[in-house]
């Protein structure tokens, strides 16, 4: 195979994602995004009662804050010394080496990619029952999740400031409504028991139907957190943006989860609102308080931004997808054409066309099966990529220990650097088992018997494994390639340097 790295350079440089666009707030924003919190408590809460934490709930979403906060204090420690638009990709990469760094660069943007085929689909659940019932519109779901497909392919072709406003007034919105109903419940004392504690006890989420699921179901509220490291060649100096943003939003946010949960039992009453979860308007459980301390109009406009912040949810996760397929273009890893950036925007705008492209394919093949769009295609993809960032997670914190162990001058403080990865790790595995333990119930009577269901983890397995051949393949064939995967680096560490025409592009770090 003829190559020339110094194309792969060359290209590197000319194709850069643009600099200095975002800063500490528009990533943050960036990043709550793919969490979208409305969503996660309007669909995730009810299942986490009802199946899964029971009582403890709000416990076990600061049980989840703990441990992600805990797997966070290696990833940061990394992502100081290590700035890629491939984060995992690149982190792993310089832990555990090239051939894991691929297998699991593979499976992040497999994943990154399936999250974003999951929100268009609850998205047009969501608008289907919306317009019907608030204004007489009776379309086909699928029209709303097309049109959906294509805003976003609009809005990402230009420039990350652009997304990053649109998201940021979407996640605004949906924060103030939940926030609001919280606090309305806790101005007037609770519901009809008052305001308990007992939410708030590590021991009442034990003590629920299956702890299991319940902290599945936390995590998957979190989902693209550590997306935070894929802006850091495009954001202000991102030695500091992307610890401070991946704390704020891992404590922030699981923080602001426990609350507005804890309130909405309060507001419901511990016994009604195990009765709303489980019944068959699970919903209820949220807008049942909202109709109570708010009134009916706060219920009107919470459904409405129950569909901006699917919206946002599913940009923003295009957004990683998009980034993770440029990092592996502009290696020559995927086809080159992928690493390149907008002349003008500085967007990957190939990338982002690529992905666009594969969600209607697999939509159409989700339609063309006849499955419900919510059982089939939200959570069937939702588990498979699930599934493989838990696994990928796992590994990067196992790859911040070999990191620091092979670069001693680099090293944090012990705690750091070996303590917090090890428990990290352990959290992640558990986690992964979790899901493999608890996958019937999460995904449903229809979607459990289908072939799908039954491969996701083989999907996993061989996406993960297909990149490490690949990467075997590279060290026979081409050596020199092979020594960039995960070590193409466009921005040093700490930043990106203003020269003469505004920014200094830097050669790839081969250690």
């Amino acid at each position: 195979m003829s190559e020339d790295v110094s194309e792969i350079h060359r290209s590197a440089r000319e194709n850069r994602l643009k600099p200095n666009a975002l800063g500490l707030t528009s990533v943050v924003f960036m990043v709550v995004a793919t969490a979208a919190p409305i969503t996660a408590i309007t669909s995730n809460m009810p299942i986490m009662v009802g199946l899964g934490t029971g009582v403890g709930t709000p416990a076990g979403f600061l049980l989840a804050t703990v441990t992600l906060s805990i797997f966070s204090v290696g990833f940061v420690a990394i992502a100081r010394h290590v700035t890629s638009a491939g984060a995992f990709y690149g982190f792993i990469s310089r832990g555990l080496g090239r051939i894991v760094g691929l297998g699991s660069g593979l499976l992040t943007t497999a994943s990154y990619m399936m999250f974003e085929v999951t929100l268009v689909a609850l998205f047009g659940v969501f608008t289907k029952e919306t317009m019907a019932a608030e204004l007489g519109v009776d379309l086909p779901w699928w029209v709303y999740t097309f049109t959906l497909i294509a805003v976003i392919a609009v809005l990402t072709y230009f420039e990350i400031e652009l997304t990053a406003k649109v998201l940021g007034i979407a996640l605004a919105a949906e924060v103030l409504i939940l926030a609001a109903i919280a606090l309305a419940v806790l101005a007037n004392g609770g519901g009809p028991e008052g305001i308990s504690a007992a939410p708030l006890s590590p021991a009442e989420a034990f003590a629920g139907p299956s702890v299991g699921l319940g902290l599945f179901f936390a995590f998957w509220c979190w989902m693209g957190f550590e997306s935070t490291a894929l802006y850091g060649e495009e954001s202000k100096n991102p030695r500091r943006t992307v610890p401070v943003a991946t704390f704020i939003v891992v404590i922030g946010v699981g923080l602001f989860y426990a609350f507005v949960s804890w309130m909405i039992m309060s507001g419901n009453g511990i016994e009604q609102t195990a009765a709303l979860a489980a019944s068959d308007s699970p919903f209820e459980t949220v807008f049942a308080p909202t109709r109570e301390f708010l009134g009916e109009w706060a219920v009107l406009i919470f459904r409405w931004l129950l569909l901006t912040g699917t919206f946002a949810c599913a940009m923003a996760f295009h957004n990683c997808a998009s980034r993770y397929l440029y990092a592996l273009g502009r290696e020559r890893i995927l086809p080159g054409v992928l690493g390149r950036t907008h002349p003008r925007y500085g967007s990957p705008w190939v990338a982002s066309i690529v992905q666009s492209a594969f969600v209607v394919i697999v939509t159409l093949c989700y339609w063309s099966s006849g499955l419900d769009p919510y059982v089939g295609q939200y959570t069937l993809s939702a588990l498979l990529g699930t599934m493989g960032i838990i696994v990928v997670q796992a590994l990067c914190s196992l790859a911040v220990t070999a990191y620091f162990w092979r670069y001693p001058d680099k090293r944090p403080h012990f705690l750091v650097w070996v303590v917090a990865p090890i428990l990290g790790a352990l959290a992640m595995i558990g986690a992964v088992l979790l899901l493999v333990l608890n996958m019937d119930a999460a995904a449903g009577g229809p979607a459990a018997s289908t072939l799908l269901f039954r491969l996701i983890p083989w999907i996993v397995g061989a996406v993960f494994i297909a990149g490490c051949v690949l990467a075997v393949w590279l060290r026979k064939s081409a050596p020199q390639r092979y020594e960039l995967i995960g070590h193409l680096d466009v921005v040093a560490p700490g930043g990106v340097e203003n020269g003469p025409e505004g920014t200094k592009s830097f050669p790839a770090a081969m250690n």
